[in-house]
């Protein structure tokens, strides 16, 4: 038996620029982070040659081309294997809930990936989980999606990531004082709005718009890099003004990134003390994530009671094998 356990992930800016779409022209860059919210993978040999796979259903099948789930049946058909396994897939955030926006459709793509091969007594590296998730997402199964969530569950930890023209992806960490991690594991929020949508149709709109956009999207790259400088000097100032600029360009990418609600929302909070923020993931819906300093953070609290807050904390750790029975 093999346990993967693969975090999802926070991205503060660049989002768009990752997509094929934006970075062809030049590069795309991201600052994300993995956290300490995860996708729980366990693999088991049969005792038969039937596969089965449990989500919130059960499959039980003899062919890999009859499973369902799109996602474990093209990840077991990349690592071959073939028949005779169980695989069970569970998660901190509750199965069938759609468009949240922590990339955990990646976050399951890398983690089924890394225990098939694991099963297989094979040890890859972070670069081709990655690699091979977006593929399996984005080639295989088509879905109009970048290559950020892969590569920052894959990899963990708080990056500065860039995707070139040439389809090469540079993930560096971004070094900070152990006094800034523990700020801003203090002042970022996490909130439920409850509202769910579907990713692949915003994602479609914004990928059809991106030509039109570049100008936008450079900008919001210029703040990848202007919070990737700022955390590497150890200034956190600015941290959540960022998220409220690139929240404002993000909402001009595609129709429905946005709405009156999650606008009311989002405009209680600021007036209730947080400094910036935005929604996560494609937008429309989700987990708005806000940054704020202590003594407003029950004011936010307060101003946002009808949704449910989710306390989070940054993980340094990517994908891995956390059990190996034999």
């Amino acid at each position: 038996m093999i346990i993967s356990r693969t975090p999802l992930r926070v991205s503060f800016a660049g989002g768009g620029s990752d997509l094929e779409e934006y970075y062809k022209t030049g590069y795309g860059a991201v600052v994300g982070t993995a956290i300490d919210k995860y996708i729980y993978i366990t693999v088991n040999k049969k005792f038969d040659d039937m596969i089965r796979v449990s989500y919130s259903k059960t499959e039980m099948v003899n062919r890999i081309d009859d499973i369902e789930h799109n996602i474990i049946r093209e990840a077991l058909k990349m690592a071959g294997v073939k028949k005779g396994i169980e695989v069970v897939y569970m998660g901190d955030i509750p199965l069938g809930t759609a468009g949240i926006g922590l990339g955990s459709s990646s976050a399951l793509a890398v983690g089924v990936l890394n225990a098939l091969y694991a099963f297989q007594e094979r040890h890859v590296s972070a670069e081709r989980l990655a690699r091979e998730a977006c593929e399996l997402e984005i080639e295989v199964l088509k879905h109009p999606m970048g290559k950020q969530d892969q590569y920052i569950s894959a990899y963990g930890g708080f990056n500065y990531i860039q995707f070139n023209a040439d389809e090469s992806v540079f993930t560096d960490p971004v070094i900070y004082a152990k006094e800034t991690k523990t700020k801003l594991n203090k002042r970022l929020m996490l909130f439920y709005t409850g509202i769910q949508r579907l990713s692949s149709d915003i994602l479609s709109d914004q990928k059809e718009k991106t030509c039109k956009n570049l100008a936008v999207i450079g900008n919001m790259v210029s703040l990848a890099k202007r919070l990737r400088d700022d955390l590497t000097n150890n200034k956190i100032d600015d941290f959540g003004e960022i998220l409220h600029e690139g929240w404002i360009l993000k909402k001009k990418l595609a129709d429905g990134i946005s709405n009156s609600q999650i606008d009311k929302y989002y405009e209680k909070a600021r007036k209730a003390g947080a400094i910036g923020g935005k929604i996560l993931g494609a937008g429309a819906g989700g987990f708005l994530l806000l940054y704020c300093r202590e003594k407003d953070q029950d004011g936010v609290r307060e101003a946002l009671r009808d949704l449910k807050e989710s306390p989070f904390k940054l993980e340094s750790q990517g994908s891995k094998i956390i059990y190996v029975h034999d």
